[in-house]
């Protein structure tokens, strides 16, 4: 009976996402799902439709966890709504964004220059080996585009 219920886990996914509408409740559905099977896997007659009868336990525990949601108050102590928060992270995504942007405004030398050096942690050495150039030219040019972003990223 294993087997055959494992081969079910697709269909169980495909009914639960229909129910819920949301991926992750339905994921839990089908955790429920099966360990209810599990429970109750002597109720089930051989010979039977397996995947009806993991169905049936499915929607019997949506409409179930439906009717225990809608007695739920919110706003009691142990509420969802009064646990600290994490911060978004937008900021970071904005500041990616502006970085790559100001880093694409860049001219080609500076640019190849501050990602060897800044980005990747080349040696300055290294770096005028990659470019074939002296080092002080792509010190120069290091410096330059650290001057160039900072008026670019430069709070204001």
């Amino acid at each position: 009976m294993k087997d055959e219920v494992v081969e079910q886990i697709p269909a169980l996914r495909a009914y639960s996402r229909v129910l819920c509408r949301s991926v992750p409740d339905a994921e839990d559905l089908v955790q429920e799902t099966l360990l209810r099977a599990i429970d109750y896997s002597d109720s089930f007659r051989p010979g039977t439709n397996l995947r009806a009868w993991l169905f049936t336990i499915m929607r019997n525990r949506f409409y179930t966890s439906c009717r225990k949601s809608a007695r739920e108050r919110t706003g009691e102590v142990d509420c969802v709504a009064q646990q600290l928060r994490i911060e978004a992270d937008q900021d970071w995504h904005m500041q990616v964004l502006e970085m790559k942007s100001a880093l694409s405004d860049l001219p080609a030398h500076y640019r190849e220059a501050i990602v060897l050096v800044g980005a990747l942690g080349e040696s300055y050495r290294e770096a005028a080996r990659v470019m074939n150039c002296d080092i002080g030219t792509v010190k120069s040019r290091v410096s330059r585009a650290r001057q160039m972003l900072h008026k670019v990223l430069e709070p204001v």
